[in-house]
């Protein structure tokens, strides 16, 4: 263990010893006693003013607690009043005026939302094995059919656009006719779908859900009604503008949100399903918004809590979070026939055509590199539909539509684009350039005119 060194105290006796005089220990400690006393006196008179106060203020709490016919202790109060401060404290507050419009858009308009079960009746499929020797040696497994039963084969996402249970989504979430279709919402009900319509064109259907049977206030019997979105108009749309998503991912995920913006305006994609269904879509919007499988038929919706688009498909591959909705727009003129004519219909001309580009004229030796050119898809089919407008107005083979009512037609203004701005029975005048065989025009092959035309509907 070490040890300390020892230290020695050495006296020197050859020098006297100095008197040592007294000195008066009260003035040397006279400014400690005057700290004592003043701390002493501020705490004595402290503690007589809160004694005052607090008393004074008890009796008024107590005054105002009898008042108001509260019953509760006083010690009671104070307690849950400290536990709802403390719990305010916690709650969360948006930093931003961008991400409270994001919540408020979440709140409002999550319960409107649903999600789509597709069910069917399915062969039940049982595994047995065969010996063709009569051993148990050699077993060959073989299978057979043992029934039916009712499997969920898929599902999508939906919303509700009326108080009455009409719900917008995606056709190719709907395409099986000899599904059944399902509704969960958002509270956890479940509803049997009707499909109302589906368009030919766009990759929208409508749904129709009946609310229950419920008693109101007075009590009267009622039919429940459902929350519903806001459509906005998808033709103010900026590149940049944020939109969130809202739908049941991976048809599992109820309600899942994305936050994004509006990527890309007027978009033109080929879209297809597992079950092979391939569909052209055009003017869709493009944004980076994730949208996953079980996404399709849930809302695009921008920071005013308006439905600007359907979420319909996603980029696959290499691509990273690049998807498209349709305009709501479109949707618009599909929910208004619903409700008036009870169907989806479409104005028709009735022809068979290709866009024409500079290699479509080079092909064909035409006079003009825009327009479409009317052309059977083969030599069995007619390139005129039969009793339609085209043929009343003496449309044929190998002519030419350069404008639609005054729209000229080129491959970024397609006459399918322009068509779906009118509806059945509108009057419009075709520019067209009508083929003429050389025998009868002389050295002219194609000659401009000007028709009018009444379209066709078409479901």
């Amino acid at each position: 263990m070490y040890k300390l060194p020892e230290y020695k105290i050495l006296l020197k006796l050859n020098k006297p010893k100095k008197k040592l005089k007294k000195k008066n220990i009260f003035f040397k400690n006279k400014v400690f006693h005057s700290l004592i006393l003043t701390l002493f006196l501020s705490c004595f008179f402290g503690f007589l003013a809160g004694a005052l106060s607090g008393a004074y203020f008890y009796v008024e709490i107590k005054k105002y607690i009898s008042d108001k016919g509260i019953e509760k202790p006083l010690e009671q109060i104070i307690k849950k009043e400290t536990i709802i401060e403390k719990i305010t404290e916690k709650e969360y507050i948006p930093q931003t005026t961008q991400e409270e419009k994001i919540i408020s858009v979440v709140e409002k308009y999550s319960p409107a939302v649903v999600n789509i079960v597709i069910t069917k009746d399915m062969p039940i499929i049982e595994e047995y094995y065969f010996s063709p020797f009569n051993d148990d040696l050699f077993q060959i497994p073989q299978y057979r059919e043992k029934g039916m039963e009712k499997k969920e084969i898929g599902g999508g996402s939906g919303f509700i656009v009326s108080a009455d249970g009409m719900i917008l989504t995606n056709k190719h979430v709907v395409l099986d006719e000899t599904a059944d279709y399902m509704i969960l919402t958002n509270n956890g009900e479940k509803y049997t779908a009707e499909i109302l319509g589906k368009d030919p064109l766009q990759d929208i259907a409508l749904l129709k859900i009946d609310g229950k049977k419920i008693f109101n206030e007075q009590g009267e019997i009622i039919t429940e009604q459902f929350p519903f979105v806001k459509l906005g108009d998808s033709s103010s749309l900026k590149i940049g503008q944020s939109v969130v998503a809202i739908g049941n991912a991976l048809g599992q995920f109820k309600n899942t949100v994305s936050l994004g913006v509006v990527s890309g305006l007027g978009r033109t994609i080929t879209a297809s399903n597992d079950a092979g269904f391939v569909e052209t879509l055009e003017n869709v919007i493009q944004t980076d918004a994730a949208i996953n499988k079980g996404n399709s038929g849930g809302p695009l919706l921008n920071l005013m809590g308006e439905v600007i688009g359907m979420n319909t498909a996603m980029a696959q591959g290499l691509a990273e979070n690049i998807g498209f909705a349709i305009s709501i727009n479109k949707a618009k003129k599909d929910i208004e026939q619903i409700k008036t004519l009870g169907k989806i219909v479409y104005p028709f001309l009735g022809i068979h055509y290709v866009v024409v580009s500079k290699e479509i004229q080079e092909q064909y030796e035409l006079p003009v590199d825009y327009g479409v050119l009317i052309i059977s898809k083969d030599a069995n089919t007619s390139a005129i539909f039969p009793e339609s407008a085209a043929e009343k107005i003496g449309l044929k083979d190998m002519d030419i539509i350069l404008e639609f009512d005054d729209k000229k037609i080129t491959l970024e203004n397609s006459l399918a684009k322009i068509i779906m701005e009118y509806n059945p029975n509108d009057r419009v005048k075709l520019k067209i350039l009508e083929f003429c065989d050389l025998e009868s025009a002389g050295e002219e092959e194609y000659k401009e005119k000007f028709v009018w035309v009444a379209l066709d509907e078409r479901e």
